[in-house]
């Protein structure tokens, strides 16, 4: 099935030459099924392209999925047109009476800062105990991810030594996880970050189960036994070229950047990098969205209390053990 998404947004021309087929709202709402309803709160400062990257993930489910995009309203963006964001983008006070079954919480680059140092981390920490309420499922990605754990469960981030930059392998913890279900025992994700999760911390958290990590990389996918939450450490999302991009950026201004580890073949930034993470990237959120489609209820108004019914379930089975 297609993914829904908002007439003229402009992925769907790229979606469109990759031979993904996405319907127009007009389309959609002609079709009589109820399709998941999945938020995407952006706080990338590259808009189109992370809409792109994510919807073309997201469209590799056979399940229908309509989009919906989210900003903050507590910072300006300055990389992508007011006129998008108006035309696009909502702000929570349009999300706040409404349940989703899934939300989608992206990086930004600001894991050098303090978490409480962010401009919009007040409203961030307030759509996230929203999400708790009134989504079956949320993904956080990179920052996203540090920023759920902190304010969820108090688990620090700490600064790296250096910036962890590249493709990194990831050892699979858990075979039979649904979420990580038809992996090899070995898969790749990029990282491009200035931080990292503090380990030592998560390990006091036996609700929380890593299902992924690499020795240089740290924990990779992170879920609570009942999906409600999903931590993803690195950009499952990246296309081919995002960290090639990222690398001649800072190059040509200057910056010290080092080249990206296990990614240019025989490490020469003119060559094409292998896409060595786009097949279990597109597993991973295609048994994401199949457990939330067998989870979540036809009426969006009982997801509180199929999120309440799903924790006491696993709650439950942390008792039998």
């Amino acid at each position: 099935m297609p993914i829904n998404i908002p007439d003229g947004l402009p992925a769907k021309k790229i979606l469109h030459e990759e031979r993904i087929f996405a319907l127009e709202e007009e389309v959609a709402e002609r079709q009589e099924i109820r399709p998941l309803r999945v938020a995407i709160l952006n706080l990338m400062p590259t808009k189109i392209e992370t809409e792109t990257q994510i919807l073309r993930l997201i469209s590799k489910s056979p399940l229908q999925v309509s989009c919906d995009f989210m900003r903050v309203s507590t910072h300006e963006a300055t990389h992508v047109s007011q006129d998008h964001l108006v035309k696009f983008y909502d702000t929570f006070d349009s999300f706040a009476d409404k349940n989703y079954d899934g939300l989608i919480i992206t990086g930004a680059p600001v894991e050098q800062m303090d978490f409480e140092d962010v401009d919009y981390w007040d409203e961030l920490c307030g759509i996230i105990d929203w999400s708790q309420e009134h989504v079956l499922s949320t993904m956080y990605l990179c920052w996203g991810a540090m920023a759920g754990l902190w304010h969820l469960y108090r688990i620090p981030k700490k600064q790296l030594g250096s910036k962890l930059f590249g493709v990194f392998p990831q050892r699979l913890c858990d075979e039979y996880n649904f979420l990580t279900n038809g992996f090899d025992e070995v898969h790749y994700m990029p990282h491009s970050r200035h931080a990292a999760i503090d380990t030592n911390e998560l390990a006091r958290h036996p609700e929380l189960h890593v299902l992924s990590e690499g020795f240089t990389s740290g924990p990779a996918i992170i879920a609570t036994a009942d999906f409600h939450e999903v931590y993803v450490t690195g950009h499952f999302e990246y296309g081919r070229d995002t960290l090639s991009d990222e690398f001649w950026r800072d190059f040509h201004k200057g910056l010290p950047i080092r080249l990206p580890e296990n990614y240019f073949p025989d490490d020469n930034p003119e060559s094409q990098p292998i896409f060595t993470w786009r097949a279990h990237a597109n597993l991973l959120y295609r048994n994401w969205l199949n457990w939330v489609y067998q989870m979540t209820p036809y009426d969006l108004d009982l997801i509180p209390q199929t999120i309440r019914q799903l924790h006491a379930d696993a709650d439950g089975m942390v008792d039998k053990f």
